[in-house]
């Protein structure tokens, strides 16, 4: 017999509620503590080899880079979490979705026309069932093989009725709800949810949607996902893919390609899928929930037909929800929050800077920029770069001590400043 809507929507809420009531940063500290206090002698002398060879650059309290998006507080809908952006290809437009409390329900965006120097809400210009997606809503930029170029936000799944804070007649439920503009962010509308309705046998169950999405040779899009064995976060943790070859309107049936019980224990999740220098190479970081030790690696050289066994990712990389970028020089920049065991950064969001050599053949990096500081949550970020050289990097995080809520905030910073500042470490 079949679980009730009731009984499995309760099994899916449940693990979500618990995230929304922990301290997510002082549990990822605590848990790479626990971490290096286990591992093997051999690995802690790695770790520490890897630490030492990179320089640390801090720029969390350098007020000035950081702009504030949305301001949190002491109300209920003053909790801002869980952040991505997408910028358009004139390299200024910028948008920026999040929920309301950590892992809550969509219904923020804000836009920039000034490449995220001011902001704008709009979220009057969305769709009624917005407000009812659930969980980390991702927006991307995808450019069907025609040439037109639409933004897509995916979520997790929608708000059953109990839940739900607008009651709308027949709206829209199911995992992987969906909006899309096709006028670069004027209008909006709803398409109904890639998955169907919320069982454990749809092949879209997720805990989270699309963490990345990558452009293939042939002009379709793959991405990834993760959900658990078994009914929400329950059993381990599995990352799947899935690919559109019409820019986003249909999603090929997904599939498992890292899978945590084949892991020796291992928990992947959050995957963030990039291609390689060479253009022949895709690679996909993970974070590891277990916190067993690093963030995990994998490597495709077939557009995503075949994965090689996810292995350790270098030390410095360890976190949760990567974002990355290349660099005209060839460096690569990815930010995330820290979950490096003895990390002595002195902020929770992180930029790594190295090659992706580095990446492949494990090695440490060149660099980790402490780019903000938080008093308890934070730090699921958006990343760009703007043709002045500026990256911008998004994330949320408790700004002030003594807010309940987070606030939404981006941190600029270049390149050239960080050398520049490495230099006189010497």
């Amino acid at each position: 017999m079949k679980p009730t809507l009731t009984l499995l929507t309760a099994l899916l809420l449940a693990p979500l509620a618990a995230l929304h009531a922990a301290d997510a940063v002082a549990n990822a500290t605590k848990a790479a503590k626990r971490a290096w206090e286990s591992a093997p002698a051999e690995k802690k002398a790695l770790w520490q080899q890897q630490r030492e060879a990179l320089k640390y650059i801090d720029l969390a309290n350098d007020t000035r880079r950081q702009i504030i998006i949305a301001r949190g507080g002491s109300g209920p809908g003053d909790y801002h979490a869980h952040p991505t952006t997408a910028m358009l290809a004139d390299n200024k437009t910028m948008f920026c979705v999040w929920n309301i409390g950590h892992g809550g329900h969509a219904g923020p965006m804000a836009r920039s026309d000034d490449a995220g120097l001011t902001w704008t809400r709009i979220d009057d210009a969305l769709p009624a069932n917005y407000v009812n997606f659930k969980n980390c809503p991702s927006i991307y930029r995808l450019t069907d093989p025609q040439g037109k170029e639409r933004l897509w936000v995916f979520a997790a799944r929608t708000l059953t009725d109990k839940e739900n804070p607008t009651p709308i007649a027949g709206r829209h439920e199911g995992f992987m709800p969906r909006i899309m503009s096709e006028d670069d962010g004027k209008t909006w509308r709803e398409l109904p949810p890639i998955g169907g309705r919320i069982s454990k046998d749809d092949p879209f169950r997720c805990i989270m949607t699309f963490s990345s999405i990558v452009r293939l040779k042939d002009g379709s899009h793959l991405g990834l996902f993760h959900r658990g064995s078994g009914i929400g976060e329950e059993g381990t943790l599995q990352v799947l893919q899935s690919i559109t070859r019409d820019g986003g309107f249909t999603w090929s049936q997904p599939v498992v390609v890292c899978d945590g019980t084949k892991l020796d224990g291992k928990h992947p999740c959050e995957p963030c899928v990039f291609r390689s220098p060479d253009g022949d190479e895709l690679c996909c970081l993970m974070r590891e929930n277990r916190r067993s030790g690093t963030s995990l690696v994998m490597f495709s050289r077939d557009e995503g037909k075949t994965w090689s066994q996810a292995v350790d990712a270098p030390w410095g990389l360890t976190g949760d929800r990567h974002h990355g970028i290349r660099l005209p020089d060839g460096r690569m920049v990815f930010v995330f929050r820290n979950a490096s065991p003895k990390s002595k950064d002195k902020a929770g969001f992180i930029a790594w800077v190295g090659t992706y050599d580095d990446i492949k053949e494990s090695k440490p990096g060149q660099y980790r920029v402490s780019l903000l500081k938080t008093f308890k949550d934070g730090f699921y970020p958006g990343l760009h770069l703007l043709p002045d050289g500026t990256i911008v990097a998004t994330t949320y995080a408790n700004y002030r001590k003594g807010d309940i809520g987070c606030s939404i905030v981006s941190v600029r910073f270049t390149m050239s400043e960080v050398d520049g500042m490495a230099k006189a470490l010497k």
